[in-house]
């Protein structure tokens, strides 16, 4: 699997509620992208008690999503643009249904494995200025994914982000999310104990699905 990388996008802190300060308005990146553990070189996370981080480092959401979100919001300036929901990477012909937790790409020279799903936060709705969009997320698992940087490197729109080891079989990223964050799903104890023994998937996230185990 190989698929080009559109646009590396990259923002700073900026003022977005209040007093509150929020990185998720992003531009693409001109020019070469350096990929460290903690992200990209010039890219930052304002809230770091829940964004960034190692297993945080690098956000990819599908840019395959914008269509039906155009449809779910009867259509929105922001999908027209760059990195919508502030994702770092902007690629289509991937989705949460593709994606094994644990997968791992090389773009350039850099190697990322994916590491978690993205849990939705009012953010999100407060960018677009419209309510009920976690709550699309948390029901239709369009949710995004995170990596983790294994080797750091360089790449730049236009280079490919392309497959070079399968992750956790079986195990997609919107399995995963929906197992522990749509309120329907009703996984039962082996999945539960399944998911909490994933070596590749962050800690926070097997520890919530230990959490759900029964005594």
């Amino acid at each position: 699997m190989s698929l080009r990388v559109d646009a590396i996008c990259i923002g700073l802190p900026k003022p977005f509620n209040g007093a509150e300060l929020s990185a998720i308005d992003k531009r693409p990146l001109e020019g070469t992208a350096t990929f460290r553990s903690f992200g990209i070189e010039g890219d930052m996370v304002a809230d770091t008690k829940h964004h960034g981080g190692i297993d945080m480092a690098v956000h990819h959401y599908p840019t395959d999503h914008y269509r039906a979100w155009n449809g779910v919001l009867g259509g929105h300036p922001l999908l027209a643009g760059p990195a919508p929901f502030g994702e770092n990477l902007m690629v289509a012909g991937l989705k949460e249904d593709d994606v094994l937790i644990g997968d791992r790409f090389r773009l350039g020279t850099a190697l990322l494995e994916v590491s978690q799903p993205r849990q939705p936060c009012w953010k999100i709705e407060h960018r677009f200025g419209r309510k009920g969009m976690v709550a699309h997320i948390l029901g239709a698992h369009n949710c995004g994914w995170y990596y983790r940087v294994l080797e750091e490197g360089e790449a730049e729109a236009g280079d490919e982000l392309r497959k070079v080891e399968d992750g956790h079989a079986d195990w997609r990223v919107a399995r995963v999310f929906a197992a522990l964050y749509d309120p329907v799903a009703n996984p039962n104890q082996d999945e539960l104990r399944a998911i909490a023994g994933l070596d590749r998937l962050t800690g926070k996230w097997r520890e919530k699905a230990f959490g759900k185990l029964k005594s």
